[in-house]
């Protein structure tokens, strides 16, 4: 009897020592609850915020910094000639630490126009063109896009549209191109159209430069920050900020008739036609008085539930790519995040 009792003393206490180590089985499961987690939140937050710029609430965002997680196991054993007593403890301790986006980095993050070579980027790296200049533009060499804000709302100019799709055909073909040059101190961004282009698009590539005005001989042009070209050998854009982005979007929602009634929000534009024929909206973002099934992202604002749905390809992907402009327009200025001392035990 007492070999016994020996015997099961010894394998209680294997049991807690073998849980000691549980830091490498947790890597697995926390890392993808928690991409999953901060997925989610982020894809509600930038929701909310577009519901909220309709109907004129201020927008917020909180910075997720930090992800701590701590776990702790702790095993206790006793032994006498009579009994065996054994205690074991399991804790989890997550600290999650949120900064609120303000002051110098909100300027600059939200306020700031977007610099031209991000646009350049962002189309050189495969982004479709029309989706880029509707979103991040308000005007190149002094043709506008729409815009959807309360205060400046306007329609598309008549050569914008016919403008993005012949560029949107030269772009899939592959027959324009970035350049950087060092100049001074700053560097010069370029676009440059190739010397020798296919039969079929010479007439495409004809038509953009008669549009913007540019010299029909030249093969590079200087794009700059403006809303008016210098000359026929530059290219200015007029890009928006962030926030305007944001506000612009938020002009798609679908918000109920019940809203606009009572004044609790303003109206979208008409739709706009090409050729007799209905644009196709960026993004479309309906409302439901009751908490949808099937949604790529769901958010309630006050009587009403605004949603994405899932079924709804173009609009999640546009939001998504609204979501990686806003992480990387960040300007990556240090802030102090706070101290966290954990116990070393």
């Amino acid at each position: 009897m007492e070999m016994n009792k020996t015997v099961r003393a010894i394998l209680l206490l294997a049991g807690l020592s073998g849980c000691a180590s549980i830091g490498p089985s947790t890597i697995s499961r926390d890392r993808f609850d928690y991409i999953t987690a901060i997925s989610d939140s982020g894809k509600s937050q930038m929701l909310l915020n577009l519901v909220k710029l309709r109907y004129g609430d201020a927008p917020v965002f909180l910075d997720m910094s930090s992800v701590i997680n701590q776990y702790t196991v702790e095993g206790s054993l006793g032994y006498n000639s009579s009994s065996v007593a054994g205690q074991a403890t399991y804790s989890d301790r997550p600290t999650i630490t949120y900064l609120p986006v303000s002051g110098e980095k909100f300027a600059r993050g939200l306020v700031t126009p977007i610099p031209p070579p991000v646009i350049l980027n962002l189309i050189q790296a495969g982004y479709p063109v029309d989706l880029v200049l509707r979103l991040c533009v308000h005007a190149i060499n002094g043709i506008h896009t729409r815009y959807g804000g309360f205060a400046r709302q306007r329609v598309a100019d008549p050569e914008f549209y016919p403008l993005v799709e012949k560029l949107q055909k030269i772009q899939h073909a592959g027959e324009i191109g970035m350049r950087i040059e060092k100049t001074t101190d700053e560097d010069t961004s370029l676009i440059v159209f190739k010397r020798r282009v296919s039969p079929a698009l010479e007439a495409d590539v004809a038509e953009v430069r008669k549009i913007l005005g540019l010299d029909p001989d030249a093969q590079e042009f200087n794009v700059v920050y403006g809303s008016v070209a210098a000359n026929n050998r530059e290219i200015a854009l007029l890009t928006r900020p962030m926030i305007e982005i944001l506000i612009d979007l938020s002009s798609y929602i679908e918000v109920p008739a019940a809203s606009l009634a009572e004044g609790r929000t303003f109206s979208s534009p008409g739709p706009e036609l090409v050729n007799g024929d209905p644009v196709i909206p960026l993004i479309r973002i309906v409302s439901s008085a009751q908490r949808p099934e099937d949604f790529f992202a769901a958010v309630p604002y006050r009587r009403d539930w605004y949603w994405i749905d899932d079924k709804d390809f173009p609009s999640k992907q546009l939001f998504s790519f609204v979501m990686f402009l806003f992480w990387f327009l960040e300007t990556g200025i240090k802030q102090g995040a706070p101290i966290i001392t954990l116990p070393a035990g």
